[in-house]
């Protein structure tokens, strides 16, 4: 019989419809279609062959069903991006150490305070089990950071201030950027431990097989000083239309000044200092009884005033911070534009300059402190010391990258 050209057509409109089916059957048979590291599928889509989803079993091809990230606790997410860093206020020390450039950081992770003195305490007494008395002495706080010398009564902060429990979970004193890095390789090592253990991981998996079941921490380590400024700054909170942004920063909050201007999403009464700093010449913490002052002589709960837009807590004030780079006046025009750092004074030899003193010991700090006056607290500003140096205004908080498809 002989189809009419209708007929025809409807014949043909049929067998698409048919074969559209199978396809889309095929596509949804478990193991096939679109691939994402959360929705890896029950087969390899090259070979055809099953994945084994046994974290224990080391004898087959195993893909990990989960693929987020284990960020590890106190840490606050940063999404990266498009920023302009360096110093957004008068260069009144005439330093033009950084100039503002353009760049851009990955997303990472930030502990949402300083490290405490009872967070270096958990460290010095797990420590104590593995090395012997002299080795664990020279991981501690050095207490003489708080002697003035003849002229000054600080005996009390240099025998409680790191061990008394009242001052638990203010910032640790006394630590230098070596020993920063001490405590921030053990705390890797201490929380993944805790991760395999809950996760009933085998101990005998090497590192590079606890990565490729998901579960691997990542480092934790000094933030960059881009990426401790980027986070200081938190301009997530000035944007509006097609990537705009309001007004600049030159702290980490709202305005030109140091007191709270009353807005709604920040603790505190409208006038009250936002960060923990020395006033002028003497004036550490104002007049007894002042309600229009920090009120803190010396460094504060890490948890006191209001943290930032990225929900970072003192990133002003308190305590400097230790960051990873090396001090170079010129970085900001060495850096390279996607996640810079520098790790070495290549580029800006210390003999481009005068004098010697510019060492790869050095090493950048940031933030302001308790003993610093306001010029400080704009996280553009930079100073440094000796990586083996300790000070009583110098602290750190730790830092992590963010991997995987949403890094969140």
């Amino acid at each position: 019989m002989r189809l009419s050209n209708k007929s025809w057509g409807m014949w043909v409109a049929a067998l698409a419809i048919v074969g559209s089916s199978i396809l889309t059957s095929c596509n949804k048979t478990p193991g096939y279609g679109r691939r994402t590291a959360n929705k890896p599928g029950k087969k390899s889509a090259t070979t055809g062959a099953e994945f084994s989803f046994d974290e224990n079993d080391s004898t087959q091809f195993f893909v990990a069903k989960n693929a987020e990230q284990i960020p590890g606790p106190n840490l606050k997410f940063i999404q990266g991006g498009r920023a302009v860093l360096g110093s957004q206020e008068e260069d009144v020390m005439a330093f033009r150490d950084n100039q503002e450039r353009t760049v851009t950081l990955s997303n990472f992770y930030l502990d949402e305070t300083e490290v405490t003195n009872n967070d270096y305490r958990e460290y010095l007494f797990n420590m104590g089990k593995k090395v012997s008395a002299d080795s664990l002495l020279k991981l501690e706080p050095k207490d003489n950071v708080w002697a003035g010398g003849e002229m000054s009564f600080n005996d009390m902060y240099q025998s409680y201030y790191f061990r008394f429990p009242g001052f638990n979970f203010y910032p640790v004193a006394g630590v230098s950027w070596t020993q920063a890095n001490a405590y921030s390789k053990w705390r890797t090592e201490f929380v993944q431990e805790i991760i395999r253990k809950e996760r009933g991981i085998d101990s005998t998996f090497t590192k590079t097989q606890l990565i490729e079941r998901g579960v691997a921490l990542a480092d934790y380590r000094l933030p960059t000083e881009a990426e401790w400024e980027y986070a200081a700054k938190a301009m997530i909170g000035t944007q509006y239309l097609d990537e705009n942004q309001e007004y600049g920063r030159i702290y980490p909050w709202d305005g030109r000044g140091v007191r709270n201007p009353y807005n709604v999403k920040r603790k505190g009464k409208q006038g009250d200092f936002l960060a923990n700093f020395k006033r002028g010449r003497g004036d550490y913490g104002g007049i007894s009884g002042g309600q229009r002052n920090d009120g803190d002589i010396i460094p504060t709960n890490v948890y006191d005033m209001a943290p930032n837009d990225f929900g970072l807590y003192h990133m002003a004030g308190n305590m400097n911070e230790w960051v990873q780079d090396i001090y170079r006046p010129l970085s900001y025009q060495d850096f390279d534009d996607l996640n810079p750092v520098r790790n070495t004074g290549v580029n800006d030899e210390q003999d481009t300059y005068q004098t010697s003193m510019l060492t790869d010991e050095l090493r950048v700090y940031k933030g302001g402190s308790w003993r610093d006056v306001t010029y400080w607290l704009a996280p553009g500003t930079r100073r440094f010391m000796h990586q083996d140096s300790a000070t009583n205004h110098i602290g750190f908080r730790c830092a992590m990258i963010s991997i995987g498809e949403k890094g969140n």
